[in-house]
């Protein structure tokens, strides 16, 4: 049975004078999907179909809006009918005529995207709503966000907003409206592109959090999933959005770097077919020089999207080059003092006396609305007319029984707005490290942490974050903001101990000890540089981090789609073991030869054979276990939804692992390889002095120390145990408890979780941490460490 929609459509096109297949030619869409959408058999349709058959059609606006009114309400009905007959031009994110000759083979291919679509809305919601609720946005109930058309500057053109054809009149839409509202409103731009413009704390955040909810709330199986991304972390001169984007999704969502068909991974897919709607907050922190760029790269795609921005950074983007193409601009307005006397009141306990209605707020809310001239109610109402601020002025007044909110109208300490969000800023640390472990939100005991060294510490992650030029607080990264040459030296030094160590308390079962100490030492000292010398060349040469793997280590009912990758790791643990063995050898042989007394010429000859050697039982040995742990590796399930905590246990679960494997593999390999070249290499080398016992030896310690150096060195699990749990606490940057320290600060409302990364609760924040940071300290007021 024809809905509405399909009727509607049929009158339109009847109007035209065209047929469906006309239609269908005309808009590039399959004919297909025309008769679907007309008879009521395909009652789901995508909001981009819509605006393709309103083009082919040459509605005029009100007709446009219409249809897409009619579209959108069939869409609310929860009618989740597969709209198969859609068929999406590679890399357009719209959909195109081509319809796959192999019918059913496409049909799957999309059915299996739908399916993977809707596993990540599912694991979206259930992230904001906990984030929602970690933030206490419900509690009592989420603080007015209201808006306003932006001024016309800063919007395109109406006639490319409503995607109206040329010679086509037009007028504005009508764009006012509060948080409620706001999907409707998304989804009555026939562009789909809409910016929300407002000032720090004006509450952008809360609206793009509310608006992904709302949308999925009433999406149908057919739409694109609203996912959040902190594009501030973009560099649209390295990496282009569509790669960014799927890079973003793997990184939060590490199933979605699965295979799709075609090759490319399941992330790409999504967002090559149009099957991700980005929601990209924070255009304004995208760094100095960058913004331009990022605008340009926005305009060369026709991607729906949201994107909210700080008034200043996009008008002065703008003015660089454009507007954001086709794309409706709003901006968010102040909150009113009704709105604080509503919200405030139910912040806090109910004060003691005749009068169980009143609140120590009220005194406050009284001067503000009997005497709105008087200096201090224009300073309060200046600063509380954000939702951060607000937000902060319940944190350290209503949430803290002694504080008192009169003090926020006292002059003589507070002349300007700027004093009091000072005032706010500074005390909301001691306020929320004041509570007791029993009182969080949760409900779980946690450590304590003193509030100035917690200060301290959070003002180090704050100048960190912005060094790098990222909101991303992510923990594979937080020795990033150390020089290139120190985390190489530490590296190389806690690798050089490590495995000293290891070949010290492996050898004394082989070997006397004051010779085992020697050999250790030696160990050390050789190994130590080479893994230094992998992870200038692999990770600090490129100034970059070493990412979390996006595989699991399983060795039964493992993937098979991974097994592609076994040749080419072979071949690079190949070449990587022959270069570090032969390096090993060499070194060795010659300092074997020094320490005999041989000539310097004998002891190069010997440095060469054990060099030839070691390269060849190591190179034989690093490449098939190499390939072998491939073999052992599996993608992630692409339910699977990571937060900081569950990635870095996910990764050292992998990285331990991979230990258990690497260590026996390869010390196996290693020990009877040698055993068994040795008497070939005899025939080459001359005389090699060898025995089943130095081969045990050789295998164990190999293996261990191997697979030591290789997680210490070239794992994000490694890297964040050598910097962020040993150097960085050491030189008291850090607690030495970084992740319960991170996660309390999340739990107490200073971070904020977004995927597998922290943020800061808010930009605010961040900039007045990281400048009380940078404020000279005496030795009085520097913090200990813990």
């Amino acid at each position: 049975m024809a809905s509405e929609f399909g009727l509607l459509l049929r009158r339109l096109r009847h109007q035209a004078g065209m047929t469906q297949e006309a239609l269908a030619e005309r808009a590039g869409v399959g004919v297909r999907t025309v008769r679907g959408l007309e008879t009521g058999e395909r009652a789901d349709p995508r909001v981009a179909t819509v605006r393709l058959l309103a083009d082919a059609l040459q509605l005029r606006p009100e007709e446009r809006e219409e249809l897409l009114r009619a579209a959108v309400r069939r869409t609310a009905e929860g009618n989740r009918q597969d709209e198969s007959g859609d068929r999406l031009q590679p890399g357009s994110g719209e959909p195109g005529a081509e319809e796959s000759g192999s019918g059913r083979s496409g049909s799957a291919a999309h059915d299996a995207l739908a399916d993977v679509a809707e596993q990540l809305a599912q694991a979206v919601v259930a992230r904001w709503q906990r984030e929602e609720e970690q933030r206490q946005v419900q509690d009592p109930f989420p603080l007015p966000v209201r808006w306003r058309s932006a001024s016309e500057e800063l919007t395109d053109h109406w006639a490319n907003i409503r995607r109206l054809p040329a010679g086509s009149t037009h007028g504005p839409l009508d764009l006012s409206g509060r948080l409620d509202g706001i999907v409707e409103m998304h989804r009555r731009i026939p562009s789909g592109r809409l910016v929300v413009l407002g000032r720090s704390g004006s509450g952008k955040t809360i609206l793009t959090v509310r608006f992904v909810l709302d949308h999925l709330k009433s999406r149908a199986r057919a739409e694109a999933v609203p996912v959040i991304f902190s594009i501030g972390s973009w560099s649209p001169t390295t990496v282009t959005l569509r790669d960014w984007l799927a890079g973003q999704l793997m990184r939060d969502h590490p199933g979605l770097a699965a295979a799709a068909p075609g090759g490319v991974s399941l992330a790409a897919a999504l967002v090559e077919t149009g099957r991700v709607l980005p929601v990209l907050d924070g255009f304004d922190e995208i760094a100095d020089g960058l913004r331009r760029p990022a605008l340009e790269a926005l305009n060369a795609t026709n991607l729906p999207l949201l994107l909210t921005s700080r008034p200043a950074e996009y008008g002065a983007a703008v003015a660089e080059t454009d507007v954001l193409t086709s794309a409706a601009a709003v901006e968010l307005t102040d909150l009113t003092l009704s709105d604080l006397a509503d919200y405030l009141p139910r912040t806090i306990r109910k004060a003691s006396g005749a009068d169980p209605g009143a609140t120590a707020w009220d005194p406050v809310l009284t001067e503000l609305r009997e005497r709105p001239h008087s200096k201090a109610s224009a300073n309060l109402t200046a600063v509380l007319a954000t939702p951060l601020m607000v937000a902060l002025a319940r944190t350290v007044y209503s949430d803290t029984p002694d504080h008192d909110p009169a003090t926020l109208l006292d002059t003589d300490r507070f002349n300007s707005p700027e004093k009091l969000e000072d005032h706010l800023l500074d005390n909301f640390l001691p306020t929320v490290y004041r509570r007791r472990p029993e009182h969080r939100p949760t409900g779980r005991r946690g450590r304590g942490f003193d509030p100035a060294r917690a200060q301290y510490w959070l003002g180090y992650l704050a100048h960190h974050l912005t060094r790098l030029g990222t909101p991303d607080l992510a923990w594979w990264r937080l020795g990033g903001g150390l020089r290139r040459s120190t985390r190489t030296l530490v590296t190389a030094l806690v690798t050089a101990v490590a495995i000293a160590l290891v070949d010290c308390c492996v050898g004394t079962i082989f070997d006397p000890l004051g010779f085992q100490l020697v050999d250790g030492m030696v160990a050390g000292l050789l190994s130590g540089p080479m893994f230094g010398l992998a992870y200038w060349l692999v990770v600090a040469a490129r100034d970059t981090a070493v990412a979390p793997s996006i595989v699991r280590m399983k060795i039964l009912g493992r993937s098979g789609k991974t097994r592609h990758r076994t040749v080419p790791r072979l071949a690079i643990g190949l070449l990587c073991g022959l270069a570090f063995g032969f390096g090993y050898g060499f070194l060795r042989g010659v300092l074997n030869g020094f320490i005999r007394g041989v000539g310097l010429s004998v002891g190069l000859d010997i440095g060469l054979a054990d060099g030839l050697f070691y390269g060849l039982v190591f190179g034989l040995g690093a490449g098939l276990a190499f390939g072998f742990l491939t073999l052992l590796e599996t993608p992630f399930d692409i339910r699977s939804a990571v937060n900081p905590p569950s990635l870095l246990r996910t990764n050292r679960r992998t990285v331990a692992t991979q230990l258990l494997v690497w260590a026996p593999v390869f010390g196996l390999l290693v020990g009877t390889g040698a055993g068994l070249v040795v008497r070939p290499m005899q025939g080459l080398l001359g005389p090699l002095v060898w025995s089943l016992t130095a081969g045990l030896k050789l295998g164990i310690v190999s293996g261990l120390s191997g697979a030591l150096g290789y997680a210490l060195a070239l794992t994000a699990w490694g890297q964040w145990a050598v910097l962020s749990r040993i150097w960085l606490p050491l030189t008291g940057r850090l607690p030495w408890a970084v992740m319960t320290f991170l996660e309390d600060a999340y739990q107490r409302g200073v971070l904020r979780q977004v995927g597998a990364v922290y943020q800061f609760r808010h930009a605010r924040l961040q900039h007045h941490l990281n400048r009380a940071y940078q404020t000279p300290r005496t030795p009085s007021q520097a913090p200990g460490q813990r």
